[in-house]
């Protein structure tokens, strides 16, 4: 991976955690403001929801950056990186979670039943991106255990020669 690309991938995530920061301190509150007409459990439930899912979204952008910087110093393919891997799992799987979390506190409002369909198809879909993101995992490690034997093999050859 290019320099470049690092770069703009950094650029693209500082740009989503700073839009991240202004929806926990000004969209949220505005949202607790517009649902004050709705029940407390709905309201509680739904800015609950919204800042925990834009939470998940900020630990995966870290992950991602952390990982970008191990690429940037040829450290990818160390077995380190599975912390950063699994944290990022973990947010996708809290994310679908919270998707369906929110499918069930629409379900019994006067939303269209079709919207509440949507919101689980969005679980079932990041769910299937957490199952996505294990599977590049298991790439990983089939990685990590490559480089160890080529490097055991290297280590082999030059003792030979």
């Amino acid at each position: 991976m290019g320099k470049t690309m690092i770069l703009l991938l950094r650029v693209v995530i500082a740009l989503a955690l700073a839009g991240s920061l202004v929806v926990q301190t000004v969209i949220v509150p505005l949202l607790w403001i517009d649902l004050e007409r709705a029940p407390t459990w709905f309201r509680v439930s739904f800015v609950v929801i919204a800042v925990l899912g834009v939470a998940t979204m900020q630990v995966f952008a870290v992950c991602v950056w952390m990982l970008l910087t191990k690429v940037r110093r040829g450290s990818i393919f160390q077995p380190a990186s599975f912390r950063y891997v699994d944290v990022i799992i973990g947010a996708i799987a809290a994310a679908a979670v919270l998707a369906f979390a929110f499918a069930a506190i629409l379900a019994p409002t006067r939303v269209a039943p079709g919207i509440v369909g949507l919101v689980c198809g969005a679980s079932l879909v990041l769910a299937g991106f957490a199952l996505l993101v294990v599977v590049m995992k298991a790439l990983l490690r089939q990685a990590i255990d490559r480089e160890a034997e080529a490097k055991t093999l290297r280590d082999e050859l030059g003792e030979v020669i």
